[in-house]
């Protein structure tokens, strides 16, 4: 059975700790040689703490909010993405889409019927079979082109979703994983999903288990890794004893929607945070709104509301200042 940790947080360091030391072998696949532990595997006992709490990491949680809405909306359009990390656009083999990263394509439209299977799996999970084994997302696909001349193919096999003892539990499956920066954006966007499964279901979270085929740390991220480790105990954490942000019951593919709407509208400058403060949604998606707005705020250079650090939840507040604090103009009314 895998080592169970309460938060990401110390799955994450602990995991770079491993593969920074203790590694099995130094390969070189597609020419990139990297530090390797085979066969990982991890349980994640609270999937809502799905955070690196270490200031010296400055994890981009408006990207990763994107990133699982993304998924979500069921594309793979680079632009979109492209967006909140312009970086992926190294990934992508024609400047348009991502067909291996664009995991939404597959969740909601896979193959050439086009299944949603979301949706089969809640129509499962609610009436077919409640304790299924068979409720498996499958998002790396055979006909995928893995010949080393592509630059985009799927890191993930399936996620499983299981209900046991009346919790919704989520395995992914990954046939390999980038520790120091895919894991951190996988784990979170993985855990959102699950979430939305779960608040979809109307069902408490049970754990994340976490498998990965090859578990890796690029040697050129070695010096990076090597100086986050080195000031575990000596820089404070933003974690505190604010409570995590809970995703409320009853979400639908129809608030997913409108979230995208909302997200559309902030990208092109149509949209306040004023409006979007005075939205008839529930806090946790209003918060996510906000970020993006933030975002779009720190890039065009427009001085954000001091009200908004009262509003906005106090741990994405200070994931916003540990990453982002010299580019924020923040008005002193």
């Amino acid at each position: 059975m895998q080592q169970s940790y309460p938060s990401f947080n110390e799955i994450y360091l602990a995991a770079l700790k491993k593969i920074l030391f203790r590694f099995e072998y130094s390969s070189r696949p597609r020419d990139q040689l990297e530090r390797e532990i085979l066969g990982f595997s991890v349980r994640l006992q609270d999937p809502r703490s799905r955070y690196c709490f270490h200031v010296g990491r400055r994890q981009n949680i408006v990207f990763n909010y994107a990133e699982a809405l993304w998924y979500l909306s069921g594309q793979r359009d680079l632009k979109f993405i492209e967006y909140y990390a312009p970086s992926m656009a190294n990934y992508s083999p024609d400047g348009i889409n991502l067909p291996g990263t664009g995991y939404g394509a597959k969740l909601i439209g896979y193959g050439s019927k086009k299944l949603n299977q979301l949706d089969r799996a809640l129509k499962i999970l609610r009436h077919d079979d409640p304790e299924s084994k068979r409720v498996v997302l499958q998002i790396f696909d055979a006909d995928e082109d893995i010949l080393k001349s592509n630059i985009d193919v799927s890191c993930t096999l399936a996620l499983q979703l299981l209900v046991r003892a009346g919790k919704l539990h989520m395995i992914a499956f990954m046939r390999a994983n980038d520790a120091y920066v895919g894991f951190l954006n996988d784990a979170f966007s993985f855990t959102f999903l699950q979430e939305y499964v779960a608040s979809a279901l109307d069902m408490p979270l049970g754990s994340y288990i976490h498998i990965v085929g090859s578990m890796h740390i690029y040697e050129k991220d070695v010096p990076r890794v090597e100086n986050l480790l080195s000031q575990v105990n000596a820089t404070p954490s933003l974690a505190s004893a604010w409570t995590l942000p809970i995703m409320p019951p009853g979400c639908t593919p129809e608030l997913i929607k409108l979230m995208l709407e909302w997200e559309g509208y902030i990208r092109r400058g149509e949209v306040s945070s004023k409006d979007i403060v005075a939205l008839k949604q529930e806090k946790f998606w209003v918060d996510i709104l906000l970020l993006f707005w933030i975002y779009r705020a720190i890039r065009e250079k427009i001085e954000i509301p001091n009200e908004l650090s009262k509003r906005i939840h106090p741990l994405h507040w200070q994931f916003i200042l540990n990453r982002w604090s010299n580019q924020m103009k923040i008005s002193t009314n």
